[in-house]
Parts: C-alpha cells; sequence; structure tokens
C-alpha cells in the first residue's frame, strides 16, 4: 500500500520540493498550507512536475479542528513539519508572532498526532539551535543556545520533543538541522518566491538580479570571517527534500528517532554567494555594506558525517548549482 504523508507547510519554499521528492519515491502526500508566504500558483505547477492533482488543504496548523478532520478523512502514515515563520531579523521585531505560529503550531499538531494515534514526524528544525558554536564544523553534540527567537523557537521545539519522545516510546521524531536551502527546481516551475521584500540573502540577490531591487545589502563586513561578512553553509534545496525523504524512510523502517545536520559541511561568505549568483546571472550586481543585523552570528556550518551515517544523505550540488538553478526559477518567472 502507498504511504500517504501530511506535508505541513507543503506549499512554501522547502516543502514543495520535498512534495517532488516524496511522489518520486512512492509516497502519496496531502499538503497543508495556509499560504501566509506561499503563492496559490505553486499546486499547479506541483501537478505540472509530478504530473497528478495535488491534494492540498489551506488552513492552519494552529487549527486543531482541522487536523482532526485532516487526520479522520486521510490514512496519514506519518507527517513532515514545515511550517513556521523563519527571517531572523523578522524574529527580532516579532518575537510574539514567532513563540506563537513556531512553538504554539507544534503543539497543535503533535495533539492532533496523539489524538489520532500517528506518532512518526520529521521536523524542520535550525542550524540557529547551535547559536554561536565554539568549534567548526559544527556536529551534532554541541551545545544548543540561541541569538534569535527565531532560534529560540527552534531550540524550544526539540527540547519538547524530546521530553515527548522520552515519555511514550511510540513517538518517533526525525530532527533536521539545517543551514541555508539555496536553489530551485530543474524545471524552473518553483522556486523560492516571498510575497514580500526577502529576509534571506539568495532571493533576496535574486531580485537585484531581476531588477526588482535597486542593490543588496550585506549586513557588516567586520567578522572574524575570510572577507569579513558572514559564512553560513548553503545547501540546494532538491538536496534538502531528498534529505527529509530520507529522514522519513528511516523513520518508518526502524520507528528510531535521530537528529542530525544536513548541509554541505562547507562555509560560503556572503560575497562568495554573491559572486556565483554574477557568474549565473552572468552580470555585476550591486551591493552596500550595513550596519551588522541584530541576532546574526559570523559563522556557522556544519559537520554532516552523522547524516551520511544515519540516513545515507550526502549533499549532490554546490553552490554554483544552487545559483543557476535559482537563477534558471527567477528569470523564468520574471519573463513569464
Amino acid at each position: 500500500m502507498v504511504q500517504k504523508i501530511l506535508l505541513t507547510g507543503g506549499a512554501g519554499f522547502i516543502g514543495s520540493h520535498t512534495y517532488v521528492a516524496l511522489k518520486a519515491a512512492g509516497y502519496e502526500a496531502v499538503i497543508l498550507d495556509n499560504f501566509s508566504n506561499a503563492r496559490q500558483d505553486v499546486i499547479d505547477r506541483l501537478e505540472i512536475i509530478t504530473g497528478a492533482p495535488v491534494e492540498h488543504v489551506v488552513g492552519d496548523v494552529l487549527d486543531g479542528a482541522l487536523l482532526d478532520r485532516i487526520f479522520s478523512e486521510h490514512a496519514i502514515q506519518a507527517v513532515i513539519h514545515f511550517a513556521a515563520l523563519k527571517a531572523v531579523g523578522e524574529s527580532v521585531d516579532k518575537p510574539l508572532d514567532y513563540l506563537n505560529t513556531n512553538i504554539v503550531g507544534l503543539y497543535s499538531l503533535l495533539g492532533a498526532m496523539q489524538r489520532a494515534e500517528l506518532f512518526s514526524l520529521v521536523f524542520s528544525s535550525s542550524a540557529t539551535v547551535y547559536g554561536e558554536p565554539a568549534r567548526l564544523p559544527v556536529d551534532e553534540t554541541a551545545p544548543r543556545s540561541f541569538n534569535n527567537p527565531y532560534g529560540f523557537t527552534k531550540l524550544v521545539c526539540e527540547q519538547s520533543l524530546e521530553q515527548i519522545a522520552a515519555s511514550d516510546d511510540r513517538w518517533a521524531f526525525g530532527v533536521l538541522r539545517y543551514f541555508n536551502p539555496v536553489g530551485a527546481h530543474e524545471t524552473g516551475l518553483i522556486g523560492e518566491d516571498p510575497n514580500d521584500i526577502p529576509n534571506n540573502l539568495v532571493p533576496y540577490i535574486a531580485k537585484v538580479a531581476t531588477g526588482e531591487l535597486e542593490q543588496l545589502s550585506i549586513w557588516g563586513d567586520d567578522y572574524d570571517t575570510p572577507d569579513g561578512t558572514g559564512v553560513r553553509d548553503y545547501i540546494h534545496v532538491m538536496d534538502l527534500a531528498r534529505g527529509h525523504v530520507q529522514s522519513l524512510d528511516a523513520l518508518l523502517a526502524s520507528g528510531a528517532g535521530h537528529v542530525v545536520n544536513l548541509g554541505t559541511g562547507t562555509g560560503y561568505s556572503v560575497l562568495d554567494v554573491l559572486r556565483a549568483y554574477e557568474r549565473a546571472a552572468g552580470r555585476t550586481l550591486r551591493y552596500r555594506i550595513a550596519p551588522r543585523r541584530a541576532g546574526d552570528v559570523a559563522c556557522v556550518y556544519g559537520d554532516t558525517q552523522l547524516a551520511e551515517q544515519t540516513l545515507g544523505f550526502k549533499a549532490e550540488l554546490g553552490l554554483d548549482e544552487m545559483c543557476a538553478s535559482s537563477w534558471n526559477w527567477v528569470s523564468r518567472r520574471k519573463n513569464t
């Protein structure tokens, strides 16, 4: 029997690509999304890519009655949970929104899963739970902390999952700490498409490349890094989507939870990413140096060996492929 997965936030950037990866791996999926940071036409695009209708529900994980209805109407076997707010800078300005959506939203989902006697969840966490790491590359045994409300919400969610798993061995959680997803599906039909001015680096650069924004603001050039700009571990969104499917595979096969980093294991600076995008777009892009942004850390990139050992996961695509696929997506969308 084909297994059916609930994909919360499944119309968003990572969720939509994971939907494609799930279908390619032989799963069925139901998308739940409130479309607060996704466009309705992504459903049509997913249908073109997969060649099949997309089951989806417009709604919010905070709506427990809606979740109960979904679980009663569909033979869901597991959940992949993406539905969350995710911008570091915005979380500093709007912490209450982040606490409610990210933490209370998870509790609402877990409550509905428990009522439905469904106990397998892949949780989209973040490398922000490492705060300012004492050593690099950072591995899964590193102390956890936070430097901003977004990171705090992910840490609280992880700790909550640990408490729940310890209380009842029916629960199995795949906790995926990942870095900065970049790129788009090879068809150029889906990609990162925020509704307003982007908070993340690559979609901001993309809007500069298309002429929608005049220039990139680089938040600080005096960090203790090779070129003074922040260093992060970027990962192609299709590699990341595949990692979520491999996490799901492992949960359903073994019933045992895991906590792993997903990334390339290589750190790239803001200027490295800008230069790669310039190569993809074939043009020089304007930028300015701005003051440091509250809540940012200088350098984070991960040790990804455990993901390879536990899930068989290894990133296959590099920074140039990330930027080239992003440019293919945004330039196609700009011209349609």
